[in-house]
């Protein structure tokens, strides 16, 4: 099982973004719970980023909405970076 490591940062877009998009909040919360039990779940198109986002991971909360991830598999983490639409987030 992986740990989920929420900084102050992630935590103040995450709000922002709920504030304008609160029917997403209980996709959200299932795409976490899924996440730290298996961040390879086909359903979250888990994929790494490159360019200035090499090192990164992005996972779909639908088909409209990405969550960008560090994803630390030695470290067993999962730290969230941004949350946000295709536009927004890359």
């Amino acid at each position: 099982m992986y740990k989920l490591v929420i900084t102050e940062s992630y935590q103040k877009r995450a709000e922002k973004f709920f504030h304008k998009h609160t029917g997403l909040i209980g996709q959200y919360e299932k795409v976490l719970q899924l996440m730290c039990l298996n961040p390879h779940h086909p359903s979250l198109r888990l994929h790494k980023l490159s360019g200035n986002m090499t090192g990164l991971s992005s996972i779909s909360i639908n088909l409209s909405y990405r969550l960008i991830i560090h994803f630390i598999i030695k470290d067993d983490l999962i730290v969230p970076i941004d949350i946000g639409s295709h536009e927004d987030v890359y």
